[in-house]
């Protein structure tokens, strides 16, 4: 989809004006009926239909997705080593848990805009990681 997407922006770079406004006025029309399918679906299919590869940006382009930003962000980073902190406009700020493997980061990265093509910037922050007392790794030597 991705390619389809870039070869459109690519025409209308080069297109004339009259060529942007059809777009623009088919895109209009497109979402209008999208907003009715999801009207007359329901819930349940509103979520399947979200979930797919195909419809779900779609639902985005034209503002009709079932979940939130946030909630989406949640969903895909679920079971990773990060916290959602905030989801601010084109922002999300993540922390990495200790443990957490920093070349994770790249991965986190790419899983929110997954999720989120609206977001543009995504930070994330280290947790503290707890320091092991430097008595305790002494060996103690047991007496007998």
């Amino acid at each position: 989809m991705s390619e389809r997407i870039a070869r459109i922006e690519s025409l209308l770079d080069t297109a004339g004006p009259a060529a942007t406004e059809l777009v623009g006025e088919l895109l209009g029309l497109y979402g209008e009926g999208l907003a009715r399918v999801m009207e007359l679906v329901g819930e349940d299919h509103a979520a399947r239909l979200a979930a797919d590869e195909l419809v779900g940006p779609l639902l985005l382009l034209h503002d009709l997705h079932p979940l939130d930003t946030r909630a989406r962000v949640e969903s895909a980073l679920a079971g990773s080593a990060a916290d959602v902190l905030a989801v601010e406009a084109d922002l999300v700020r993540l922390r990495l848990r200790a443990g957490g493997c920093r070349s994770s980061a790249d991965g986190l990265r790419q899983a929110v805009r997954d999720a989120a093509p609206e977001i543009e910037r995504v930070e994330i922050e280290l947790a503290d990681q707890a320091l092991i007392p430097v008595e305790s790794l002494a060996v103690r030597v047991r007496a007998t």
